[in-house]
């Protein structure tokens, strides 16, 4: 029985996003305001961000509406044309989008105060994206990774998280790649230190449009297919069975990991 995922099961990870950014760029949840306050605390505005691993800007976005000067690297085209496409941010704060990577920016030495990861570091590797974010930042400069994920605790968020699983484990079995880890160790190398984690509830209030849009902007969910029509059966049902008014809410919170930059001859 064939699924079809849009990328072959070869491709390098960055090809994963390629297609579908209208998806994740309609459908993909905001992160918890409490979270972006915690990543800007304490910096003199304005200050002078890399969002790396962009996407369609979500991030990056809030931080400029905080004032914070921001440069979005992404290695998608698809991604970087739906975070162009925006509106622009209001206030004294900037987005300009770049293409690259975590592992090779382009940004000049020693020129970021904050270095922000949003729903992508699991997709780098590690070591030589940490000595390149290491590289960027100033002095004492700001290292954030930041994830939402899904807590534990309701009965409609267990049903999707099994709907998830499922979409996971075919496309494992096709070859994909695909990428659960949440959480990252930030010393790794010896270029960050000072880790502190803290985290905040953000729902995610969804309508049915909603709730099938999230669930095909990710990279393990099959474009086509009778898994795919058994996967978006299996959340219908579960929104009906679950919608007050509706809507459901997926629960989830923000995790944010903080590290300082380790000031060090190389």
């Amino acid at each position: 029985m064939t699924h079809v995922y849009g990328t072959p099961d070869d491709a390098p990870s960055t090809a994963y996003f390629q297609k579908g950014a209208d998806d994740y760029a309609r459908y993909r949840p905001t992160y918890a305001p409490a979270a972006v306050d915690l990543v800007l605390e304490g910096l003199d505005p304005p200050a002078r961000a890399l969002d790396v691993g962009c996407g369609t800007g979500i991030f990056s976005r809030l931080l400029a509406a905080r004032g914070a000067r921001v440069v979005g690297v992404d290695p998608s085209h698809d991604m970087l044309e739906e975070a162009r496409r925006a509106p622009p941010v209001e206030g004294e704060g900037a987005v300009e989008y770049r293409l690259g990577t975590a592992e090779s920016t382009g940004l000049p030495d020693a020129s970021r105060d904050l270095v922000t990861c949003a729903q992508a570091f699991h997709w780098f590797d590690a070591a030589k994206a940490l000595k390149e974010l290491h590289r960027v930042l100033l002095r004492g400069g700001r290292l954030a990774l930041v994830w939402n994920v899904r807590a534990e605790g309701d009965a409609f968020t267990a049903e999707y998280d099994e709907v998830v699983r499922r979409a996971q484990a075919a496309a494992k079995a096709a070859g994909r790649k695909v990428e659960v880890t949440r959480d990252a160790d930030p010393t790794l190398g010896g270029w960050f230190e000072g880790v502190r984690v803290q985290a905040f509830d953000n729902a995610h209030a969804l309508d049915l449009d909603g709730l099938l849009g999230r669930a095909r902007s990710a990279s393990y969910f099959p474009k086509a297919g009778p898994l795919r029509e058994d996967l978006e059966a299996a959340l219908r049902a579960a929104f009906e069975r679950h919608a007050r008014e509706g809507r459901v809410a997926l629960a989830q919170r923000t995790e944010v990991t903080l590290a300082t930059r380790v000031d060090r001859r190389r």
